[in-house]
């Protein structure tokens, strides 16, 4: 039984860019190009209209800027997941679009190949940030001036696998590779990742990599 191809809006001020990512993804037969907006506004209608798994959401646009797009967008539809891809890496780009429960951060250097990927990632549940803006992010937490003791006490509802888990996470480690290294099901690495998240109340993997690094489990530069 075939899979459904993933569906993705394409949300760009810029015609010529959104053309661009429209060929890249048409390459892809497991993606399909199911609307364009070129406003923020605009991506709300049509989602609403189209019914997207994914949105690659630009920042800075007319009418309604992207990262406030996001935020409705997931307040009307929690299912959706959305990539910000930007050309800036502005932290207070990178730390709304988090705050605001994108599931992703690229740059628009991004390689095509990678882009692609990064969707399929998120369509399946996984969240992701480039490497450059990971380490804005990691250099953020480490100025913090140590672990946050809320959430260094919320590590006891972990059981030591979890807590094995999250440390993985931190690293950078995908489902695939924690799976590698624990030696045990991808299946049962994804049944660890939820109850993190659902025990820890964090939105994505993002939002556990941060706790991590904010909890002390993790640090900064190990």
């Amino acid at each position: 039984m075939s899979t459904a191809p993933v569906r993705v809006l394409l949300v760009d001020d810029d015609e010529l860019m959104r053309a661009g990512l429209a060929a890249v993804l048409s390459s892809d037969p497991a993606i399909e190009v199911v609307g364009q907006a070129s406003t923020g506004r605009h991506a709300l209608a049509r989602a609403r209209a189209a019914h997207p798994g994914v949105v690659l959401m630009d920042v800075r646009m007319p009418d309604l800027d992207g990262i406030t797009a996001t935020r409705q967008l997931l307040g009307a539809a929690p299912d959706v997941k959305v990539i910000i891809l930007t050309t800036f890496e502005q932290d207070e780009y990178i730390f709304g679009a988090i705050d605001a429960g994108a599931s992703g951060f690229l740059l628009k250097r991004t390689r095509p190949e990678e882009l692609l990927s990064a969707i399929h990632a998120v369509a399946a549940g996984d969240s992701l940030l480039s490497p450059s803006v990971t380490r804005i992010v990691l250099e953020h937490v480490a100025r913090q001036p140590g672990p946050a003791p809320r959430a260094a006490g919320r590590l006891a509802e972990l059981t030591p696998r979890e807590l094995e888990v999250l440390t993985l996470i931190a690293s950078g480690q995908s489902n695939r590779e924690i799976a590698a290294t624990l030696v045990v099901e991808e299946s049962t690495v994804k049944t660890h990742v939820k109850r993190i998240l659902l025990k820890l109340d964090l939105r994505d993997r993002i939002h556990a990599v941060i706790f991590a690094y904010e909890s002390g489990v993790a640090q900064v530069g190990s």
